[in-house]
């Protein structure tokens, strides 16, 4: 059985996760979480968080064992932007998008 957690407006651009989470797809989620814990990014944790809120959702609302589940899918994918204007020479302005993204994770057993 598929359990799926998901973040959503994370603050952290999608292009900075998707390093972390290429790491990640495929493993334990044991084995993922200790991972995380010794990246030295600060995204790590936030992806960590979306992995162990995955973990439990399992344990909890399907009785699955913790050291069975396997991350077989995590995406990042781009969320709404934070729009802003700086002022520029000559009475221009420059864009400033502040971006941001969705963690979506989803575990399984690993017979699956």
């Amino acid at each position: 059985m598929q359990v799926r957690a998901v973040a959503k407006n994370t603050g952290i651009s999608a292009k900075k996760i998707r390093p972390i989470i290429n790491m990640i797809r495929g493993r334990k989620v044991t084995e993922a979480m200790n991972l995380l814990e010794f990246t030295l990014s600060p995204s790590a944790k936030v992806v960590a968080r979306v992995i162990r809120s995955a973990s439990a959702n399992a344990e909890n609302n399907f009785q699955m064992d913790p050291a069975s589940l396997k991350v077989l899918r995590i995406t990042a994918d781009d969320a709404p932007m934070v729009k802003r204007f700086q002022p520029r020479a000559r009475g221009r302005a420059d864009r400033i998008l502040k971006r941001s993204s969705h963690i979506s994770v989803v575990v399984s057993d690993e017979e699956a």
